[in-house]
């Protein structure tokens, strides 16, 4: 159990990581200011600031974020009027630091309870000083101000300049895009690397590789290197075609074309049943023809990665063809519970399971949900057709709804989690 949740939040922090780095790095040359990267959920285990972007590390290991400028209102819950802060001045009289945190003191901080402020545009804050209500005081705020928030974070005012809506339509595109985009780059090197782990790659011909001593396939006369060309009338092109057709077959009498050296011959064969799971399916004994070769190893990657992307979508379209159902959605306990499975598999099995998990967050994010990546491209894609910018109410009113759906279903998926792989 150890080793499994030590590889659950492994695996679950590279995808975040990998995932939130892409819209940071895309924030970043876009000239969008990164307030925080976070890694995990819930109450800050230990946090950094560099270059503008406070980076934090988070008790839950569940997901994680980034904060963009302008896409949060966490200054305008903090700095409401009537809230106690302190501030600490620059050699201008500038305020550099609005604390508002009760964990956090300033050196020669100034006592203040707000009364207003603008750090968007105006880049002031108006309050009394120590108590005295006699005399209403506004300080200019430096344009790279921080504030510590409630919980001793500390992170960079959002002037409008750096804010996400400022920049570009294609930049914000990029922005939103990347995360998902580094996902599908993950998946495929993982994939070309599990190519490299092994001994040898699939070619997913027809040839047959290895024939077991003793199996249906031996009696039969079949070698390796001989090409199964038909399965009754069937034609076969590749080793998925055959495994298909020979295990639906199980006891059944199957004729069997196939050339051996340039020669086409026939035989006829009896796939041996055997249980697989719930299922009972046909096999006769040969194993796939493999290479070892760098080609033939980069190529394995390249169509891992396609399978999976088109199952990915295949179930997709099940799901909307054919009704949704809780059961072809899964949350961080079904995650875990394909950790434990991926972990005793070794290292290639958690290799071909972050492989999964990341093309299939990156397509899923792409769906066009309000608060996903995908939904924010459609806002993008609308403002580029409308040709001009979306009111910003509007924006924020149909991400938190998508929020809200997003966060209904989450829950219903961990509870039905829960029930298929703990309950019942």
């Amino acid at each position: 159990m150890i080793v499994t949740i030590i590889t659950f939040i492994l695996v679950f922090g590279i995808l975040v990581l990998v995932h939130e780095y892409g819209h940071y790095y895309f924030a970043k040359r876009a000239g969008i200011l990164v307030r925080e990267f976070s890694i995990g959920m819930g109450p800050k285990i230990w946090w950094t600031r560099k270059n503008g972007t406070t980076y934090t590390v988070r008790l839950l290991p569940v997901g994680g974020y980034v904060r963009l400028a302008g896409s949060d209102d966490e200054d305008e819950d903090e700095l409401r009027p009537g809230t106690p802060v302190t501030l600490q001045l620059n050699q201008d009289d500038q305020v550099v630091t609005i604390n508002v945190s009760s964990k956090a003191t300033l050196f020669q901080g100034i006592p203040m309870q707000l009364v207003a402020s603008d750090l968007v545009d105006g880049l002031w804050v108006k309050g009394y000083v120590n108590g005295d209500e006699s005399e209403l005081k506004t300080y200019p705020v430096n344009h790279d101000a921080t504030v510590v928030e409630h919980d001793g974070t500390v992170v960079q005012i959002a002037p409008r300049d750096v804010q996400f809506r400022s920049a570009s339509l294609p930049a914000r595109m990029m922005t939103n895009f990347a995360g998902p985009m580094n996902n599908f780059i993950l998946s495929l090197l993982v994939f070309i690397i599990l190519g490299f782990t092994l001994t040898g790659v699939p070619t997913n011909s027809n040839q047959i590789g290895k024939v077991n001593a003793g199996s249906v396939a031996a009696k039969a006369g079949l070698v390796a290197g001989d090409r199964i060309t038909k399965v009754n009338s069937t034609k076969i092109a590749n080793w998925a075609e055959l495994a298909t057709n020979l295990s639906s077959k199980p006891n059944q009498q199957v004729k069997l074309t196939y050339t051996h050296k340039g020669e086409t011959k026939t035989t006829t064969v009896r796939p041996q049943a055997v249980k697989q799971g719930k299922e009972t399916v046909g096999q006769i004994g040969i194993l796939e023809q493999q290479e070892k070769g760098i080609r033939a190893r980069l190529m394995f990657g390249w169509q891992q990665f396609i399978q999976a992307g088109t199952l990915i979508f295949a179930v997709l379209g099940h799901m909307f063809t054919h009704g949704f159902s809780l059961n072809d959605l899964g949350g961080p306990v079904a995650i875990y519970a394909g950790t434990s499975q991926a972990t005793a598999l070794g290292i290639n099995g958690v290799l071909n399971f972050l492989a999964l998990l990341s093309i299939n967050l990156g397509i899923v994010n792409l769906l066009p949900i309000p608060a996903l990546d995908g939904g924010k491209l459609l806002l993008n894609i609308i403002e580029a057709v409308i040709r001009r910018p979306i009111p910003e109410r509007a924006e924020g009113i149909v991400t938190m709804l998508g929020f809200m759906i997003l966060l209904v279903l989450m829950i219903l998926v961990t509870w039905n989690d829960i029930q298929r792989y703990f309950i019942r």
